[in-house]
């Protein structure tokens, strides 16, 4: 019996490929959680937010500055302050060439940006996290932008608020990362001294020592659907303590049902839940002018 009824009579890929145009890439965003497909102009006329699951997509300052400061007008603060490289680290290439690689690919000087604007008309210093910077890694610069933050805001009788969004302390800075925690957190009581609100939102992901310091400092503390939010990440706690764990753990919406935020809020009523909230906490709300 022939066996030749099974062979493959020519190799490769035989439609061709002259006519074939390939999609720009920028053009198009496939949603990791459902995989819907939307054109960037759709997600971005629905605010980073996936149509079909209402998955929040991570967006960074930039972003959440435009959707929050009215008119999308703000002075951005300390952009000065940029990371330097005291211990000379090395683990796959030195710290310093990570430090100017991240610049240059994010057009951004550090994990953190700092913004003064008005919110619905109430005035208000955000410092958010920026996740394409090393993870949004907590350095010494996140800890010396909040703590002038805080001071700017002191001086201007302003409410602070803190986006986070981070992998943790960033480890190329040793202990000096560490210290950040002890740092934010002493310049958030002098906030409270006073009389200001500190408001903290915590997006996917806030973890490590953000979480377990100015993260969960909020005299409100929030976040946005579905955010992964703790300390050690689900994986090495059920390693650790060899058992399964409870469905959602971890995730806003667990954290919520066991006392650890005041509410959940979408992306797309940030912005008014924001300004109802610091009503809540400054009676007569003082508006940044424009200089």
């Amino acid at each position: 019996m022939s066996s030749t009824w099974f062979r493959r009579i020519k190799k490769g890929v035989l439609t061709s490929t002259t006519e074939k145009k390939e999609a720009p890439d920028g053009l198009w965003h496939k949603c990791p959680e459902c995989k819907t497909t939307v054109t960037i102009k759709e997600l971005e006329d629905n605010l980073y937010v996936c149509t079909k699951c209402n998955y929040h997509n991570r967006i960074n300052a930039k972003e959440y500055f435009s959707i929050l400061f009215d008119d999308e007008k703000y002075t951005l603060l300390f952009e000065e302050i940029v990371s330097k490289d005291q211990l000379g680290f090395v683990d796959l290439k030195p710290y310093d060439k990570r430090l100017v690689d991240a610049m240059r690919t994010t057009g951004v000087r550090d994990s953190m940006s700092v913004g003064a604007g008005n919110v619905n008309g109430h005035g208000l210093v955000i410092a958010c996290m920026n996740f394409n910077f090393i993870g949004g890694s907590m350095g010494s610069v996140v800890g010396e932008k909040i703590a002038r933050g805080i001071d700017y805001a002191i001086k201007h009788k302003l409410p602070f608020m803190i986006i986070s969004k981070s992998g943790g302390a960033r480890m190329m800075e040793s202990a000096f990362s560490l210290m950040q925690m002890a740092k934010s957190s002493a310049k958030l009581t002098q906030l409270a001294k006073a009389g200001l609100p500190y408001i903290s939102l915590m997006t996917d992901p806030t973890t490590g020592g953000v979480t377990a310091s100015f993260a969960m400092l909020g005299d409100i503390n929030i976040a946005e659907p579905n955010a992964l939010i703790g300390f050690a990440g689900p994986r090495v706690i059920k390693e650790t303590i060899k058992k399964d764990l409870p469905n959602g753990f971890q995730r806003s919406e667990f954290l919520l049902d066991h006392g650890f935020l005041d509410f959940i809020v979408d992306r797309k009523v940030l912005k008014t839940k924001l300004a109802q909230t610091l009503g809540w906490f400054m009676e007569n709300p003082k508006t940044i002018k424009e200089d």
